[in-house]
């Protein structure tokens, strides 16, 4: 009897329920840049650059072999899409939109009111109930044994981290208490919910979802292969966790320097604060003088 192993060379797949939306959405974006370059706001080049790295990010996530190997093979390779549609592209998606690309969408009475959702305390418990539900034994493997209840954890998993990300990014301004070092504390809260989840499958000696319980492949057995998926979310979550709170401290900084430089200027403290805290200095500067 020949057992057929998985292979890394698993053709490449097409699943509508997942690749048409992420065709629509890039469409839009395109046709909307293209709009705005044509009237003189074109959008900055590295926020095009890292939205279609969000979309090359989605495609490698549930097209590639990793899309086919993690949902029957392996659960390290599950958490790697997993990581990538909830953590990566989300991050890069945000990156890449601003107000002025939103504004058409925005004019939605219905859009307007859900950006409620992208508050600091809703944006954070959303993404935590998420990432916690869907790894419940019973939905994980009823995501693997039916398409369209898979289609709607990889929804999930990128709406809630497109949520998380969005305040600390802040494509639409975020409430004016959530500074720079507010959100230190908003990204710790976000790595340590991951951690607690991490660890429990980096430490379980039993496997949980039934799918991995099988004899070894590639010499890995289905404990080590849980083990495994919480080292992928460890270390993916650690690299993302420090490259953004490197970003944020070099922003705490240069925020320093220039509300000293704006005060000593003779601005009004109230007006300085403001204008760091949404980086519209320049806008402060061009509107009114500094007091001699």
């Amino acid at each position: 009897m020949v057992v057929n192993s998985p292979s890394l060379l698993t053709p490449w797949t097409v699943e509508p329920l997942q690749i048409v939306p992420t065709v629509v959405i890039a469409g839009l974006y395109l046709k909307r840049t293209r709009t705005l370059a044509a009237h003189g706001r074109p959008v900055p080049a590295w926020k095009q650059w890292m939205f279609w790295a969000g979309i090359a990010l989605i495609v490698l996530a549930l097209n590639s072999p990793i899309d086919a190997l993690g949902e029957e093979h392996f659960f390290f390779l599950h958490m790697t899409q997993h990581v990538i549609l909830g953590d990566l592209a989300p991050l890069c998606f945000v990156l890449g939109l601003n107000g002025q690309i939103l504004r058409p969408v925005l004019q939605f009475h219905v859009v307007e009111r859900l950006r409620v959702l992208a508050h600091p305390f809703v944006a954070l418990p959303i993404w935590a109930i998420d990432l916690y539900v869907w790894h419940i034994p019973f939905l994980y493997d009823a995501a693997l044994h039916h398409d369209s209840i898979h289609a709607l954890e990889h929804f999930c998993f990128f709406t809630a981290g497109c949520l998380m990300w969005e305040p600390v990014i802040e494509t639409l301004p975020a409430p004016a208490w959530f500074g720079t070092g507010m959100k230190f504390g908003y990204i710790a809260a976000v790595r340590l919910l991951e951690t607690i989840l991490g660890n429990i499958f980096i430490w379980s000696s039993t496997a949980f979802y039934g799918v991995y319980r099988h004899a070894p492949e590639w010499g890995i057995t289905p404990v080590h292969d849980l083990n495994l998926g919480g080292v992928v979310m460890m270390a993916e979550g650690s690299i993302v966790t420090a490259a953004v709170l490197v970003w944020l401290f070099f922003r705490l900084a240069r925020e320093g320097e220039l509300r000293q430089q704006l005060l000593e200027q003779g601005y009004d403290p109230r007006q300085v604060r403001r204008a760091v805290r949404y980086g519209r200095t320049d806008d402060l500067v061009r509107s009114r003088p500094a007091r001699t």
